[in-house]
């Protein structure tokens, strides 16, 4: 009998395509994704962590937004239960419409606002250069799941939608690489920025 994710989705028929993220999107089959903590204590842990459990602690605080903090979540209090149930719903609906798995969603998600290059800051002289750096893969998953988590905490913001249609929507406009994205945007032009600072 395998573990089902929720009792319902199986993770043996989540395929990552990403050879570079392969390795780091941990897809070891779990009924809930909560370990309380069990992987925090060491940075390099995190990979040994469910991406859905990963995901959902994400939420929980997306972080700020530039350095001005033009978006922060600082506000953000832990309600565990009430987030749980959102992501399960949301995965209720992405399944109803997409007629997919959606943990396949989620980690085509991940791949399609994972980014390759982006720009670092050194000083040389009096100056700061920029140069175009290729991203580390554990990286890339946390600026992908940091991406999607902003953008799904700026558009539930004062939103008539719940927390789960909008965690749906836009994990479901992700997964199709849909170009008017949010996450997409951002990934186009950091990437841009870092192919002219080359």
């Amino acid at each position: 009998m395998s573990v089902l994710l929720f009792k319902r989705w199986d993770f043996s028929e989540v395929d990552v395509k990403d050879p570079g993220l392969k390795k780091y999107i941990n897809l070891q089959p779990i009924i809930l994704p909560k370990t309380t903590g069990k992987y925090g204590t060491v940075s390099i842990h995190k990979a040994k962590m469910n991406v859905v459990e990963r995901f959902i602690n994400k939420l929980f605080v997306p972080g700020h937004k530039g350095k001005k903090h033009k978006l922060t979540s600082g506000h953000i209090v832990g309600n565990y239960q009430g987030l749980f149930k959102a992501v399960k719903e949301s995965f209720d609906i992405i399944e109803k419409r997409m007629k997919n798995n959606p943990v396949q969603v989620l980690v085509n998600a991940i791949e399609n606002g994972a980014l390759y290059e982006e720009v670092m800051g050194y000083r040389l002289g009096g100056i700061i250069a920029r140069k175009s750096v290729v991203v580390s893969p554990q990286r890339r998953l946390d600026l992908s799941l940091r991406l999607i988590t902003q953008d799904i905490f700026s558009k539930s913001f004062k939103s008539r939608k719940t927390l789960a249609q909008v965690i749906a929507d836009d994990l479901i406009e992700i997964a199709g690489n849909d170009q008017r994205n949010n996450v997409i945007r951002e990934r186009n032009r950091i990437e841009r920025e870092a192919e002219g600072a080359r």
